[in-house]
């Protein structure tokens, strides 16, 4: 059984289950969603006191992304690679990270000269980082993935191992808040 409780900040989605006893566990499902699963008979007391625990850690791990990378840091990580791999040839009107992107990892308009990179990397690596960089400033140059599009990205040496790390990401894309081997 789910159900959905309130909260100024996250859509809070509860599921009971029949075969969890003693724990109660949590993940954001995206960025504003918090999944938070506990056995189908805790009382409704400690269901609160277990809301309140995991929205709190939530905000906590929001808060952690937010500042792990920043638009500025962005841009010069941009401003780098393209001067180390294009030459310092590519322009763009702006590159920022974006909430909206739930599918994708980034995109870029040329005709716009923009960039737009998911929030959902600011944790990962910074060679998965650059490496979305440069697919999205690749773009600039070549808008589709054509064979010569690819020659481009792959001017970056860690190209397979990003992809590779994404390809994982993909596969796991929530991020855990906490998991509680104890009743609250």
């Amino acid at each position: 059984m789910a159900g959905c409780a309130p909260s100024d900040d996250f859509e809070i989605k509860i599921v009971r289950s029949k075969r969890r006893h003693k724990t109660l566990s949590a993940r954001l499902l995206n960025w504003y969603t918090l999944e938070i699963r506990v056995p189908a008979n805790l009382p409704q007391e400690e269901l609160e006191r277990a809301i309140e625990h995991f929205v709190a850690k939530a905000r906590q791990k929001r808060r952690q992304l937010r500042n792990f990378a920043s638009d500025e840091e962005l841009e010069r990580r941009a401003q780098r690679l393209n001067k180390a791999l294009f030459g310092g040839t590519l322009r763009w009107r702006s590159i920022r990270f974006v909430p909206n992107q739930s599918k994708r990892f980034g995109s870029c308009s040329p005709t716009r000269g923009t960039i737009r990179i998911s929030e959902r990397l600011r944790q990962v690596p910074s060679f998965v980082l650059d490496y979305v960089l440069v697919h999205e400033l690749a773009h600039l140059i070549e808008p589709n993935h054509s064979p010569a599009f690819w020659e481009l990205v792959y001017r970056y040496e860690k190209t397979e191992r990003a992809r590779g790390y994404l390809m994982a990401l993909q596969l796991e894309d929530d991020l855990p808040v906490e998991e509680q081997e104890e009743a609250f």
